[in-house]
């Protein structure tokens, strides 16, 4: 109160009879500190859009075709009960997905360059094979979920296929990388829908509130491959590797990584509530119901006579905006991979008048991938089913490597993990090879 007063005193003496130069000095005054801090808003705003991109396009990347179908039988097989893996596989996608921008900014190189350097050329290309093979059968999964999304409005396979991988190569190819940044920052947006179509699936709130913060232990072994699939989904190798790539790809650089972390926060957060979405979705529609389904098509078809005709075009339409977004990143992030392993340069923004390795792999996969999902009577689900468990294989190693790269001095410099990092990335890893464990052990019938 008593500054309140002294400052109304002295506002009054100002009106009343101050010399003028007096009122000019405190008018500027007051102006100067409102640029001082609308300056640092700006400031701090374009420096947060200036490494946007990376965290925001590799987290929701994650939400394509395999990841909603894995979010789609969650919650339709097993209601509310398992919902808290999916804020649990956020928590662990954050951790990782900064990490790998860390290195990438530290080293300057992608995951595999940063292979080649450390632990030499033969290292370099297993992990660009290991790739290879398991990203191969994720893309096709992507132009499976394309042909899915354009069959619920009656479009065949050998025409949505084809039309969009080339709509895809071109984008890539003959684009900037700052263009083809906006374009699918533009086409992840879509993947807002899933919000709206976990709203309109009316659900018992209270039960998703609680389900998801507190953890429920599956009842049977389907469960525990519903948990492992959850996490592999959200934590996909590929993911990984695209992120260090674009991160060095966009010059992300270690005084950047301060913005970058929101980026990150932001974009696995984002992942997190859409896939918490579908998995709600499919919870208070389909597992009321009792209905069963084996893939995201089957759930848009589903949703139709329990939720509205409104939700099966919101869930077809998001399904296709996941799946050109993820037709395009993860050939990207594998082109990276290869390009990286034979010592090519890897860059969007590489001269397409001449050749070059990283879009001559961009545009083969994407080839093959809409080449195959075309095919009529393709054996589609054992090649895509065999990439997934490939990923399995792969995801420990790849968390492993980073952890080690991360605290190595000689790849990052200053900017190695400390100690409490590295205790928090084991027991991470710990959880999530177990996990692995316990999926693969269902498989072999263990």
């Amino acid at each position: 109160m008593p500054h309140t007063r002294t400052s109304k005193a002295h506002q009054s003496r100002l009106r009343k009879g101050a010399p003028a130069h007096a009122v000019a000095h405190h008018k500027r005054g007051i102006a100067l500190q409102f640029a001082r801090f609308r300056a640092a808003g700006i400031g701090a705003f374009s420096a947060f859009l200036a490494v946007l991109g990376p965290g925001l396009l590799a987290g929701l990347s994650d939400d394509d075709p395999a990841g909603i179908t894995t979010y789609s039988v969650l919650g339709a097989d097993h209601g509310y009960r398992l919902l808290w893996i999916i804020p649990a596989s956020t928590i662990l996608l954050v951790q990782f997905h900064m990490m790998a921008v860390r290195i990438g900014a530290a080293s300057g190189k992608g995951f595999v360059g940063v292979i080649r350097e450390r632990w030499g050329h033969g290292w370099g290309y297993i992990a660009v094979l290991g790739l290879l093979f398991a990203n191969f059968g994720t893309i096709c999964a992507e132009y499976a979920g394309i042909s899915a999304a354009g069959s619920l409005i009656g479009i065949p396979s050998w025409i949505s296929a084809p039309l969009a991988a080339v709509l895809i190569s071109l984008v890539v190819v003959l684009g900037s990388f700052h263009r083809i940044e906006r374009v699918l920052l533009v086409i992840s947006s879509t993947l807002a829908l899933y919000i709206i179509d976990g709203i309109l699936a009316a659900p018992d709130w209270s039960a998703v509130w609680h389900n998801s913060v507190v953890p429920h232990m599956p009842v049977d072994n389907l469960g525990w491959i519903a948990i492992a699939a959850t996490l592999g989904t959200t934590l996909a190798p590929w993911g990984l590797a695209f992120i260090q790539s674009y991160a060095v790809d966009k010059k992300i650089t270690v005084a950047n990584l301060r913005w970058e972390r929101v980026d990150v926060v932001i974009g696995s957060v984002l992942t997190g509530v859409i896939g918490l979405a579908i998995a709600v979705a499919c919870a208070a529609t389909l597992n009321r119901a009792g209905i069963h389904i084996n893939d995201a098509g089957d759930a848009a078809l589903a949703l139709r006579p329990l939720a509205g005709s409104f939700a099966t075009v919101l869930f077809g339409v998001g399904l296709l905006g996941a799946s050109l977004l993820a037709a395009a990143i993860v050939p990207i992030a594998t082109a990276y991979s290869i390009a990286e392993g034979i010592g090519a340069p890897a860059s969007l923004d590489l001269d397409s008048r001449h050749f070059q390795y990283f879009y001559a792999a961009f545009v083969g996969l994407t080839v093959a991938a809409a080449s195959v999902v075309s095919l009529p009577g393709l054996p589609l689900i054992p090649l895509i089913y065999t990439s997934q468990v490939v990923n399995a294989v792969l995801l420990p190693l790849h968390v492993i490597a980073l952890q080690l790269l991360a605290r190595d001095v000689r790849i990052m410099g200053e900017a190695r993990s400390g100690m409490p990092a590295q205790i928090a990335g084991w027991i991470s890893i710990a959880l999530i090879v177990a996990c692995i464990a316990a999926l693969i052990g269902s498989w072999i019938g263990i």
